[in-house]
């Protein structure tokens, strides 16, 4: 599998997003090596705070392999999952997770945020999820400027 090209998309689907309405956050969720969905977080555009990118990819996966399980699925994110998506990819059994920044790097920037890492919830769950943290780090960075 192709990280650095799959995250190069969760850039892109972050970018897309426009206007008022603009996020850094995108995320891509990929099985076998073929994009399943894509989402960018459209929280402030519905009014919707559970509308993140996670959450929305999720749902696009699941109703496309008509499944809730994603358990061969990778999710590549700009940023660490937040602790409700982060529940949300353990519930659709996601197996790996690949972000960029982290939320304690989203905390530095003054981003309002809950400080608990996606490491801690996967040990403190009986989750098996690979985690890779800090992928194109600064590509991502460049998002929240």
């Amino acid at each position: 599998m192709n990280d650095e090209k799959f995250m190069r998309l969760a850039i892109k689907e972050a970018k897309s997003s426009e206007g008022k309405h603009k996020t850094a956050y995108g995320v891509v969720i990929v099985k076998n090596n073929e994009v399943i969905s894509s989402a960018c977080n459209i929280a402030k555009k519905t009014n919707d705070p559970t509308a993140h990118a996670e959450i929305i990819a999720i749902r696009k996966a699941c109703e496309k392999l008509n499944s809730r399980d994603l358990s061969s699925c990778v999710v590549y994110s700009t940023c660490e999952p937040c602790p409700m998506c982060f529940s949300a990819l353990f519930w659709a059994k996601i197996s790996k997770i690949v972000y960029g920044i982290s939320i304690s790097d989203l905390i530095n920037l003054n981003r309002r945020q809950i400080n608990v890492s996606c490491d801690f919830l996967n040990k403190n769950s009986n989750s098996k999820i690979e985690i890779v943290g800090g992928f194109l780090k600064e590509e991502c960075f460049e998002l929240f400027k």
